[in-house]
């Protein structure tokens, strides 16, 4: 009889453990993959589009119109997985004065997916067949938040018939990349996240992402109402994240094509403009994410306060309003800046619609 030696026993052990290790995760595997699904499956349930779903040739796309009148207010969320749910403490607000819709871009919430490149030409193209499939055709104020004021000047560069006014809510600037990477030491181009969004759109399926997402803590906001509609929201979006991240994925991929369409567009003529920016210092965790020192920081929001004083002059009617204790989601920050901006900008166009009928 051949004698077990030491070493082949130790081999043995080891081959015994990474067996049990490859078991032990092909069960995390499968649990999580059961547990995705059962997620997908829950939210389709509990949570339904709260608007309706039109179809642009061959694919839907979800459209939440509240409220009535005219001009009829376009909201366009920014680069991320929220969509439609980005808008919620203002949403209700503005439809008290005229009719408001938000909408899912391409593969973001209830919207289908799409699998041609996402830039602001797309964008643009794609609202365009859901404002006519959902029957909309009166004047528009468009207001877009962070990435969303690219896509909104492109669409009024190329539809800009349809266009009667704007809010711009801390938009991105064609030209931020290369005027903020004068002012720091660092490279502020959003493609520093593509890595871990393309991970995260890869391990979709595994049930990390919504594991990840579902322990987050929503903000404290000033009142109990703001904090629970919040709240609402974040669960909504929450429970799409793990299939908006592929809609999102494409957009981050397409920033570099969209900057280049939107600097196409140099004017907005004398449309009503509101340009809101948000001016509250970095914080401690924000500077550490951007890798920048505190004196970086303040130069990195005085580059964007001068950004953004350009874009209000694209139009003879455009003016900047510094919001100072709001952070970039200042719909989130201070709803109420936002909704007044939009008012404004509303008001001015019926008041112009007036004039011209009395011609």
């Amino acid at each position: 009889m051949t004698k077990v030696t030491g070493w082949a026993r130790f081999r043995r052990w080891v081959k015994r453990i990474l067996l049990g290790l490859l078991a032990l995760l092909v069960l995390l595997v499968l649990v999580g993959a059961i547990y995705e699904a059962l997620g997908r499956k829950n939210a389709q349930e509990k949570y339904p589009p709260p608007g309706k779903l039109v179809d642009i040739g061959g694919r839907k796309m979800h459209i939440d119109c509240r409220g009535t009148g005219s001009p009829t207010v376009i909201l366009e969320s920014g680069l991320g997985t929220g969509g439609t749910t980005d808008w919620t403490l203002v949403h209700d607000e503005i439809a008290g004065f005229t009719r408001t819709c938000a909408y899912d871009r391409a593969g973001i919430m209830w919207s289908d997916p799409k699998d041609t490149p996402q830039d602001a030409a797309a964008v643009t193209e794609d609202l365009h067949r859901l404002l006519k499939g959902a029957g909309i055709s009166d004047p528009l104020v468009l207001v877009g938040h962070s990435i969303g004021g690219p896509y909104t000047r492109t669409y009024t560069g190329k539809y800009g018939e349809q266009v009667a006014g704007l809010v711009m809510v801390d938009p991105s600037h064609p030209d931020q990349i290369a005027r903020l990477g004068k002012v720091v030491s660092v490279d502020v181009h959003p493609k520093q996240s593509s890595m871990l969004i393309h991970t995260a759109k890869a391990l979709a399926w595994t049930g990390l992402v919504r594991f990840v997402i579902s322990r987050g803590e929503p903000q404290k906001l000033r009142t109990e109402a703001e904090t629970r509609r919040l709240l609402a929201g974040l669960k909504k979006s929450g429970a799409y994240t793990s299939t908006s991240i592929k809609g999102a994925a494409s957009e981050l991929d397409g920033f570099d094509r969209t900057m280049d369409q939107a600097r196409a567009v140099r004017s907005f003529g004398n449309r009503p403009l509101i340009v809101l920016t948000a001016m509250a210092p970095l914080k401690p965790e924000q500077l550490a994410g951007l890798k920048l020192k505190a004196e970086e920081g303040a130069r990195f929001k005085q580059e964007w306060k001068t950004l953004h004083t350009e874009q209000a002059a694209f139009s003879t009617r455009g003016r900047q309003l510094i919001v100072p204790d709001a952070t970039h989601y200042i719909q989130v920050d201070r709803p109420e800046v936002v909704i007044a901006a939009v008012r404004e900008v509303v008001d001015t166009v019926r008041a112009d619609a007036q004039a011209a009928a009395k011609k």
